[in-house]
């Protein structure tokens, strides 16, 4: 037992065997082309991704009875044994070679030549080094166990920053976690396991913080990780997720990641600048019945604004606007009065703004100068308090984008949220990111629930994707699917009530596709 104990994990996967390992569970090769499989007699074409390996041998290969049918153990001790396999069919065979294995696969034999059973073992169609891949795996998927994973405990990692004038959202975060799962814990875990909860610091650039997430995650075992902290090192962190495999749920960013095919490992929250954005966009065509107006898109000129703006331009051309501008300016360059002249001259009567609120404050300023009076709609997260310095005379004129509002807040929940922070004695302020982080927390501990005692991360990933309209309480609710990544894809509008210097609620959830 004590040498048992002692064991090290398996290593880590060859290039080979990630790229078998992905035929396994999805039934598509490294560069997304779909193996072919051929059921039943006569035999008839069916996609690989119908079909795929782990639906009937499970993520160990150990198969699961389901349906009267009780799949092959394929992990290749068993299929290698010196003296061959009896089946409980009482089909008898000698053991596996890698070349024997690769004929069962495209030919439906076994070693004896006995024919397996169309019905419920497909023939497959792939190329050379498909199948190899596939073989290098097969032999690994007895032992391919994720890192972070005990009978006892489960590891989770976030990623925080912890200096500078971020160092209080770091606090907030790691204080949030450490909180939800000591109380977790004392409630039993999760399928009798801890979490134990591992804190890595934010570097001083993007490329020092991949660093750093890249050593965290191999150096600490880290199964998953939680509300990391990945704004200014969006990309770089992601690449991490995918290239390490590991789940990344309810990341704090301003501009979620999400690419075609989506990275699998990655589930966002909340929208970020470029949804609530196309959220503004929808608010203006039906509620402000802006849609024949002329429109402009300022945004400085960096690369996550001037991606937003992009989105934005061509959502308002799908929305019916044909009379849209773009107008970019340099960090540090914005001059708001030349820009109100242009604007008005131009007489553009809605503005989608993308840079900070004393610039957008600003730009209302000289535009009342000019008597020029459009509507500005900006992402909220971009606003902040500054745009409440706006000019009087923009009251009923000024919008904002929120992806979460108090609208979404249950009474008990949000009774239940106090509680949890008095007892723990969690600082005031940063509310926004205690939330999120609170929900994010409950977002992962669903998706492990639903994966099970033997969960993996692949099985966590697709308990994830099968999350409908899940209700953290406090947040929109939560739907993720295989080409979904952002849980709460939409936004809440609001008006800035400049008189008040509050924000109310118009309308309700914009929803973006």
């Amino acid at each position: 037992m004590l040498a048992a104990a002692a064991a090290p994990a398996a290593p880590g996967l060859t290039a080979p065997e990630k790229r078998g390992k992905r035929i396994y569970l999805r039934g598509t090769n490294a560069a997304g082309k779909e193996t072919t499989a051929y059921m039943g007699n006569p035999p008839m074409e069916v996609p690989g991704s119908v079909m795929t390996c782990v639906n009937c041998h499970g993520y160990d290969g150990r198969g699961r009875p389901e349906g009267g049918v009780t799949p092959t153990d394929i992990t290749w001790e068993l299929l290698t044994k010196p003296y061959g396999v009896t089946h409980p069919s009482g089909r008898r065979h000698p053991p596996y070679s890698e070349a024997l294995l690769e004929r069962a696969l495209v030919a439906g034999l076994d070693p004896a030549g006995n024919r397996l059973n169309p019905a419920t073992m497909p023939a497959y169609v792939m190329s050379r080094e498909d199948m190899s891949d596939l073989v290098a795996y097969l032999k690994r998927v007895g032992t391919d166990l994720d890192p972070g994973l005990t009978d006892d405990t489960i590891t989770l990692g976030t990623l925080v920053p912890s200096t500078g004038r971020l160092a209080e959202v770091g606090e907030a975060i790691r204080a949030v976690l450490s909180a939800y799962f000591a109380d977790l814990n004392e409630r039993g875990g999760i399928s009798s396991r801890k979490i134990e909860l591992r804190v890595a610091q934010c570097g001083q650039d993007p490329a020092e913080t991949k660093e750093k997430v890249e050593r965290f995650v191999e150096e600490e075992g880290v199964f998953a990780m939680v509300a990391a902290f990945i704004a200014g090192a969006d990309s770089e962190i992601a690449s991490v997720a995918q290239e390490k495999e590991v789940p990344l749920v309810g990341p704090s960013t301003l501009y979620p990641r999400i690419a075609d095919p989506p990275n699998r490992q990655v589930f966002y929250l909340f929208s970020g600048v470029s949804e609530e954005s196309r959220a503004l966009v929808s608010f203006a065509a039906k509620t402000l019945k802006a849609g024949g107006a002329r429109a402009a898109v300022v945004y400085p000129e960096e690369a996550w604004t001037a991606e937003a703006a992009s989105q934005v331009e061509s959502q308002c051309r799908k929305s019916g606007w044909d009379k849209v501008t773009k107008i970019g300016y340099g960090r540090g360059r914005f001059d708001a009065g030349p820009l109100a002249r242009q604007l008005s001259e131009g007489a553009t009567s809605v503005v989608f703004f993308l840079g900070s609120g004393r610039e957008e404050a600003a730009l209302a300023q000289e535009a009342g100068k000019l008597g020029w009076k459009p509507n500005i709609l900006s992402p909220g997260s971009l606003a902040g308090g500054d745009i409440l310095e706006a000019p009087s005379s923009f009251q009923g004129r000024i919008f904002l984008s929120l992806p979460m509002s108090s609208s979404d807040q249950a009474p008990g929940a949000v009774t239940e949220f106090r509680a949890f922070a008095a007892k723990h004695k969690i600082a005031a302020g940063n509310l926004a990111v205690k939330i999120s982080a609170y929900s994010a927390a409950k977002v992962l501990v669903q998706g492990l629930k639903q994966a099970g005692r033997d969960v993996s991360r692949e099985k966590l990933i697709v308990a994830l994707e099968g999350m409908y309209k899940f209700d953290t309480g406090l947040t929109p609710p939560i739907t993720y699917g295989p080409n979904r990544r952002i849980g709460a894809l939409g936004a809440h509008v609001v008006e800035v009530e400049l008189e008040k210097k509050e924000m109310v609620r118009v309308g309700g959830w914009i929803e973006v596709q």
